[in-house]
């Protein structure tokens, strides 16, 4: 919760906080039109109406997930009305953004089964007794032909071509399927039925926020904010954070293994996680990057007090002291980096394949030699079986040799 009342000027840095448009034009009109909208809404006591959607694809959340989320709380705390929309109808269409094929398709039964488990990991970021909860299948499932047509009508083919993922691909010859635009279509819809002020979305969205505009334009409502969000680095530091690639904090992981992984991130990956995951407000986020750029304040500290603030956001305060005394336990006592890279393990590889995949042995014959001189630990424990297959159901610590390490999870 915000500490004080905060001006409508200290609002707006803290709700375009993380922002990314790649047009600082458009960002400067969002802006504008937040302000304004804001103003109208203290005005005439009436909060804004905020919403995200997220698509069902699959049954559990990691970190990457939450920053709309995060945004959505931060309005939330606002006195604005916060709506959490399951796309239980859209994922059924499969959302094209920043893809080079189409998405797969999902079966209703899928759409279910994700969708129950996502109410109650987004609680761990929204207040449950302030957000309202929508499907949208229960408006979309019901649109007519004529109603359809009508929403097509407001766009040109031209339009949707020029959009950068359908445009390389007609450039390319890769198909382009027909049921890829109803997604903005629909998706714009559910911003006319929910009557919204400002919706959020990452980067790659925001053709679908604007044509949200362009229809409640057409529809003669005043055009919602379009907030769009960068990705977040995954625990590498480079590629965006992903299951598949294993550089992931899962927002269901135990607070020790969140709080370890929030520190094995890399010192240039801070200003990231500083602004997009955090509860902090942009003076605060501010102060403590001055203080790293003049030496006042160390890395790694700062590095500790965002793992506190992470595991307190999804596990509760009560949770931090031990994640961080287990922390301080495996790694600093034991002399571990801080700094460990992650790998990800598909399938149910031996330790021998594993180490030669990661590059930390060159060739299974000398993965088996280092093995059989004692040279290589899980979790601090001797392995001595040269045919092991680790069981990864949560993160652990390989070390081969003295100085070679590297975190194991699976994809």
């Amino acid at each position: 919760m915000p500490k004080k009342k905060m001006s409508t000027d200290e609002q707006v840095a803290l709700l375009m906080q993380g922002s990314e448009y790649g047009d600082d034009e458009l960002k400067k009109a969002m802006g504008n039109e937040l302000r304004d909208r804001l103003v109208e809404a203290e005005k005439e006591g009436t909060p804004l109406r905020v919403y995200c959607g997220y698509d069902p694809t699959k049954s559990d959340l990691h970190l990457g997930h939450t920053l709309t989320m995060r945004k959505l709380r931060q309005f939330q705390d606002l006195g604005h009305q916060a709506i959490f929309v399951i796309g239980s109808f859209t994922a059924l269409v499969g959302d094209p953004s920043e893809r080079d094929s189409a998405r797969p398709r999902l079966t209703k039964d899928e759409v279910k089964h994700n969708s129950e488990t996502y109410t109650a990991q987004a609680f761990k970021v929204l207040d449950p007794e302030k957000t309202e909860v929508k499907y949208n299948h229960e408006w979309l499932s019901e649109v007519t032909l004529e109603k359809f047509t009508e929403l097509a009508s407001v766009f040109t083919v031209q339009q949707f071509l020029t959009r950068d993922n359908f445009s390389k691909r007609y450039e390319s010859g890769n198909p382009i399927w027909l049921h890829e635009f109803f997604y903005t279509l629909l998706q714009g819809y559910d911003a006319i039925t929910l009557g919204a002020d400002v919706q959020l979305g990452g980067t790659e969205q925001l053709f679908n926020l604007l044509a949200g505009r362009k229809l409640q334009e057409a529809y003669g409502m005043s055009p919602q904010i379009a907030l769009t969000l960068p990705v977040l680095v995954g625990t590498d530091g480079h590629m965006r954070m992903a299951k598949s690639t294993g550089n992931y904090i899962g927002i269901d992981e135990p607070p020790e293994e969140m709080y370890g992984k929030v520190m094995s991130i890399p010192d240039s990956a801070m200003g990231n996680y500083l602004r997009l995951v955090t509860r902090w407000t942009p003076a605060e986020i501010e102060e403590i990057e001055s203080g790293l750029e003049a030496g006042e304040l160390h890395p790694r500290d700062v590095k500790m007090r965002l793992a506190r603030e992470i595991v307190e956001i999804y596990h509760g305060e009560e949770a931090v002291g031990a994640a961080e005394d287990a922390f301080r336990r495996v790694f600093q006592d034991r002399g571990i980096p801080e700094d460990i890279p992650d790998f990800g393990v598909s399938g149910s590889p031996s330790l021998v394949e594993i180490m030669v995949d990661a590059g930390v042995a060159s060739s299974k014959s000398e993965a088996k030699r280092l093995i059989d001189q004692k040279g290589v630990r899980l979790d601090d424990e001797v392995i001595t079986d040269k045919t092991f297959v680790p069981q990864l159901d949560q993160s652990k610590i390989l070390k081969v040799g003295k100085r070679k390490f590297i975190r194991l999870q699976q994809r």
